[in-house]
């Protein structure tokens, strides 16, 4: 009986060690969460975002952590999906107790999500959702969402301006998803730009999301014979829209957004979209830009999209929050958050206090050239 007792205190203590020690280590970690398509039609972007903030903490960690602690990137797929993105960040908050999100990638994503960040005190700082309402609604800030990218009036009223202002195009067409926010938002400033400047808009056409067959619409296009046409949407529909416009025998110069860039665009359109312009946030060669794109590539064996270098921007900004509230705690990031400047990887990115945006940031005008993303200038609306 005596040695059954000695063996049971034994055991016991060896427990409460253990659990001491878990202890211990639970409290030396802080999670960070990240929300974006892994799946579905915008996965490439995910995946390359999941992969850059999952590389930025990995680097971190190896320097010493933040603030004495290590950063668990805990990450759920939205599969692009608006409902997704609020259940995903429902977990988060309530289940992984993260103290801050990084991500989505889209507006339709971004802005489903900021009651469940207003009742948790959570901030979160979406990547490349553009449209004005992720931020502001009628006026007010949303208290708990950041960006990281300029927003829908901005880019909309960038391409207008270039067009008309350094392509000289009097004539503009657009074809646009009217069951997209990021769509309609660029499509709303575009037309107001450029028709403001003294241009005029000759045919607007819509499509629904995962329509395939766009030539009725740009059949009315062919026949406004505009001098360009907008077209505010994502890669895989730009590509199929792309081509069968060439195919109309339609020769007008494309323009589109920061939804245009991605390897797969030049693989799925080929010719089609050779001489487009896009409003981009980056150059991709510009050498400011290089140590992120070698160390990525490296990494994954293969070039981050234009998502790689916002999340990482993301992430850096989040992280100079925490040590400028020297806090983890969701009001205090908050409150850093607001009037924060740092130098990254896309440019001088100062967020708005009133606003939760990036004020002033330069956008890049690219035009494919031979296959290829080609930086022409930097832009901003006169």
């Amino acid at each position: 009986m005596k040695k059954f007792l000695s063996l049971l205190i034994v055991f016991v203590l060896v427990i409460s060690l253990f659990s001491g020690c878990a202890k211990k280590e639970a409290g030396d970690v802080i999670k960070v969460g990240w929300i974006g398509p892994l799946s579905g039609d915008q996965a490439v972007w995910g995946q390359c975002e999941s992969n850059a903030v999952k590389m930025f903490f990995e680097e971190l960690n190896n320097n010493g952590g933040l603030l004495g602690k290590k950063v668990e990137v805990v990450a759920y797929d939205t599969r692009g999906d608006g409902t997704e993105a609020v259940n995903a960040v429902r977990r988060l908050t309530s289940q992984d107790k993260v103290i801050a999100i990084i991500g989505p990638n889209s507006s339709g994503q971004a802005i489903p999500i900021s009651s469940i960040l207003e009742e948790m005190k959570v901030p979160d700082i979406a990547t490349v959702a553009t449209n004005p309402k992720v931020t502001v609604v009628d006026g007010k800030v949303k208290p708990f969402n950041f960006r990281i990218c300029f927003i829908d009036p901005y880019q909309g009223a960038v391409a207008a301006g270039y067009a008309i202002d350094v392509l000289g195009f009097k004539k503009a067409a657009i074809l646009y998803d009217i069951g997209d926010d990021y769509s309609q938002g660029l499509t709303q400033y575009f037309e107001e730009t450029f028709t403001k400047k003294g241009g005029q808009i000759v045919a607007k056409e819509g499509f629904k999301t995962g329509d395939v067959d766009f030539r009725p619409q740009l059949t009315k296009i062919k026949a406004a014979n505009p001098d360009v046409i907008f077209m505010p949407y994502y890669y895989k529909e730009v590509a199929l829209s792309a081509k069968q416009a060439r195919e109309l025998g339609i020769t007008a110069t494309l323009m589109g957004g920061d939804g245009w860039p991605s390897e797969q665009l030049m693989t799925m359109a080929g010719d089609a979209v050779e001489g487009s312009y896009i409003i981009n946030h980056l150059d991709f060669d510009d050498p400011e830009v290089q140590p992120f794109r070698n160390k990525y590539k490296q990494k994954f064996g293969k070039d981050s999209e234009i998502n790689g270098y916002l999340a990482t921007d993301a992430c850096t900004l989040l992280v100079e929050a925490i040590k400028k509230a020297n806090s983890f705690e969701g009001e205090k990031i908050k409150e850093a958050l607001e009037g924060i400047e740092i130098k990254g990887i896309t440019g001088n990115i100062k967020i708005g206090k009133d606003t939760h945006n990036p004020e002033n940031k330069e956008a890049a005008i690219i035009k494919i050239e031979n296959g290829k993303y080609k930086f022409v200038e930097k832009y901003a609306v006169k």
